[in-house]
């Protein structure tokens, strides 16, 4: 299952994004990932003063997002990273990591999020592509918007033609592990919040127990 979500970023967050990396430095992206020899973009020092700011900016979105949290249902996530394509930079076809180094320890990515920061209207190609077996979909957001996707999924970043791509990156480790259990609250959340104050009383209160117990019982 897949959310975008338009408006993670507020307007002056996103300037604020665009305004660090004209000063950050950015460095190889293949420092965090040097088996894979089809990436071929930039990620900011992690080194650099304003790499923190960055990082926090979209930490705190993503903490203040109740679209986020109910979807992604997050016990911990990475710290997010800015990352520059610049024209002819992509990132091959590729699974993320299953466990990721990070502080606190290794981090189990099951959700994947892409924060987009600039405008797509500059630059040509760059799409994120998920492939679904025969089938793939494409994203290529406005500025302060975000796409969540299992990590599990093979995708890629399409070649930049022209123009500068930047975006933020971060990996979930979730409360349910399990994808179908995950979508399944998610589903139940759904209907409860829609549907929820139209239910007689003791319907909702059902429904809530067993959205709660299904939590605790697969929750890790």
């Amino acid at each position: 299952m897949f959310l975008e979500i338009p408006a993670l970023l507020k307007a002056e967050e996103t300037a604020r994004l665009l305004a660090i990396a004209g000063e950050v430095t950015f460095v190889d992206g293949r420092l965090s990932n040097p088996a894979n020899q089809s990436k071929v973009n930039q990620q900011a020092d992690l080194s650099h003063p304003l790499h923190a700011e960055s990082s926090q900016i979209v930490a705190g979105a993503l903490a203040r997002s109740r679209e986020f949290i109910d979807f992604a249902l997050p016990k911990r996530f990475a710290p997010p990273l800015l990352a520059r394509y610049e024209p002819g930079m992509k990132y091959g076809v590729h699974a993320d990591a299953a466990y990721m180094n990070v502080p606190g320890g290794p981090l189990r990515s099951d959700v994947s999020c892409t924060v987009f920061l600039s405008d797509p209207a500059t630059y040509e190609g760059g799409e994120l592509t998920v492939h679904l077996g025969l089938k793939t979909l494409s994203f290529k957001g406005a500025p302060g918007s975000c796409v969540l996707y299992p990590s599990t999924t093979l995708h890629e970043v399409t070649p930049v033609r022209s123009g500068s791509r930047l975006v933020s990156l971060t990996f979930i480790e979730s409360r349910i592990a399990d994808e179908t259990k995950r979508n399944l609250l998610y589903e139940l959340n759904e209907v409860a919040a829609l549907e929820g104050l139209k239910m007689e009383w003791s319907s909702r209160v059902r429904l809530e127990a067993v959205r709660y117990n299904l939590l605790r019982m697969w929750a890790s």
